[in-house]
């Protein structure tokens, strides 16, 4: 992992969560940063979770309250999960957690974490069908 990276994502992450906003963006750093950062060795949950918190922010529009507690309830009745494809490193999105990081605090950088999301989510759009299938099957969607 970049070390910079890292260091801007746990910036980042300080700025969210003393962020008070009731969306909670918090929940879409770390899940379009889980999504970037996913290797093949991982945990499949780990990369489940980013990708359904992109898809539901992105597409469905979900705050990322409303993520969290669709994460807490998947995560208390579902034990196995599905294979995700992961793009090839440096093809998952447009912008990085440093890009975001550039972005002046507030609004600006609220936008840039919203387009971040979007950027990554855009990379892994060959797992929506995945992820819709697993939402509907728990009754999410």
């Amino acid at each position: 992992m970049n070390p910079a990276e890292e260091e801007a994502y746990h910036e980042l992450l300080a700025y969210t969560l003393s962020h008070g906003d009731p969306a909670f963006i918090h929940q879409y750093v770390a899940d379009a940063y889980g999504a970037q950062h996913a290797t093949a060795g991982a945990k499949p949950i780990r990369l489940a979770f980013s990708l359904i918190g992109l898809y539901m922010h992105v597409d469905r529009g979900f705050s990322g309250r409303e993520v969290q507690r669709v994460h807490k309830a998947l995560g208390d009745r579902t034990h196995s999960w599905p294979a995700l494809d992961l793009p090839p490193v440096g093809r998952r999105g447009t912008m990085s957690v440093i890009d975001v990081l550039a972005a002046p605090e507030g609004s600006e950088r609220d936008a840039a974490i919203d387009a971040w999301c979007r950027s990554v989510w855009s990379a892994f759009a060959s797992s929506r069908p995945t992820v819709e299938a697993l939402l509907q099957q728990h009754g999410v969607i």
